[in-house]
């Protein structure tokens, strides 16, 4: 009965130090609701996931291939380009594209435009 009890003791610990890792402190997406979007800021996520997420972390300064995008219009200046952090130039970015980035000028139309920048604006 001494052994099993040992096993149960080394179980529980493996779980407790699996919960501890660093790696999993995933949190659960909050919903548009949660986050208080407006219509045009829930069209604009949209958007950023099926076009942007893959590489650019709205959640996050961390990046994937691109840079992470919370708070990028907070700053003055976008974080690889040095080109100043507003409307005009990430509307010129996404739809023209960067060097390791695909431009969406064929794909988005102007109110997708409008849509994507007010949701980045939440981050």
């Amino acid at each position: 009965m001494m052994g099993q009890r040992h096993w149960v003791v080394i179980v529980l610990a493996a779980c407790v130090a699996l919960a501890a890792l660093p790696g999993c402190d995933v949190e659960r997406r909050k919903s548009d609701a949660e986050l208080g979007l407006t219509a045009q800021q829930s069209a604009g996520r949209k958007i950023y996931d099926n076009y942007c997420d893959r590489c650019h972390r709205p959640d996050s300064t961390k990046g994937k291939k691109g840079p992470g995008l919370k708070g990028v219009f907070q700053h003055q200046y976008l974080p690889q380009t040095g080109l100043p952090a507003n409307d005009d130039r990430v509307t010129d970015i996404v739809r023209n594209g960067r060097p390791d980035m695909p431009g969406y000028s064929q794909v988005l139309n102007a109110q997708d435009l409008q849509d994507l920048l007010a949701y980045m604006h939440t981050l």
